[in-house]
């Protein structure tokens, strides 16, 4: 039976080919939502309907570039033609640079912030809109990284990831704020060390650098998490599901952590 109840709800997971974006459309699906898995990769988005589907729940797949606004709001108007409405964003879609800050380029810090953050703005923007329309309130929630809390560290060259992060938390505590009038609830969640594709590339990239095997950047970060195991992208979507049900209907404009107690605050 599902812990939280999301039937005849609909939700957009930005980024749901893979990683954290799957596990939280198959859980939003598996609470009841009808769910819109939405990734630049339309083979695996339609893997993950072609998953949720296979156990009964309700799914769609929209190719959508989250930094071309016009797509943004392609993907919310097909939303609503598959399912008739919205309720729940995730913004989940985003991807990691490994470079330090003094050798990120225009290029790198554009591309990051494009994805990482006017991803964000512009895919909320367009659900805000319909939400609205439809006055029935809403939510959305971002994917901050706990990069979005704190610098990633001298030996983690994350520099400009993190300050695209940074962006989302800031994008939520506003956002939140300024769509509290039309009952549209605003957080984020800031995950640690998530055992994805992106943190094997981390691992992969950073090993290079420090010409060190691969497998021992991650193991390092690994060893610095309080409760002593990686965390699975399971661990996101739980907390996600929270966000999206009723009981969390006084919670807004909040950057909450779900990080095995690495994030100080």
């Amino acid at each position: 039976m599902p812990r939280y109840e999301l039937d005849g709800q609909v939700a957009i997971v930005t980024g749901a080919g893979r990683g954290i974006g799957r596990a939280t459309a198959l859980r939003l699906a598996r609470e009841g939502a009808s769910v819109i898995v939405a990734d630049i990769n339309e083979a695996n988005a339609k893997g993950v309907v072609e998953e949720i589907e296979s156990t009964t729940g309700i799914a769609h797949p929209v190719t959508v570039d989250v930094t071309i606004k016009s797509d943004t709001e392609r993907m919310v108007s097909e939303t609503v033609a598959a399912f008739g409405k919205l309720d729940i964003l995730v913004n989940n879609a985003g991807i990691a640079i490994i470079a330090s800050l003094m050798d990120t380029d225009e290029a790198a810090w554009d591309t990051l912030m494009n994805v990482n953050a006017r991803g964000v703005l512009f895919c909320s923007q367009a659900a805000a809109r319909q939400m609205i329309a439809q006055g029935n309130g809403g939510r959305i929630i971002n994917n901050a990284s706990g990069a979005g809390k704190v610098a990633p560290g001298k030996r983690t060259p994350l520099g400009a990831y993190a300050a695209s992060k940074h962006a989302v938390v800031a994008l939520t505590k506003q956002f939140g704020l300024e769509l509290s009038p039309h009952e549209i609830l605003v957080n984020c969640v800031c995950p640690g060390i998530v055992d994805t594709p992106m943190w094997d590339l981390i691992d992969r990239e950073i090993a290079q650098l420090e010409g060190a095997p691969v497998g021992s950047v991650k193991a390092r970060a690994v060893a610095g998490i309080p409760v002593g195991r990686i965390q699975q992208p399971e661990d996101v979507a739980n907390l996600i599901a929270y966000l999206a049900s009723s009981d969390a209907s006084y919670t807004t404009a909040q950057a909450l952590n779900v990080s095995g107690g690495m994030l100080p605050y």
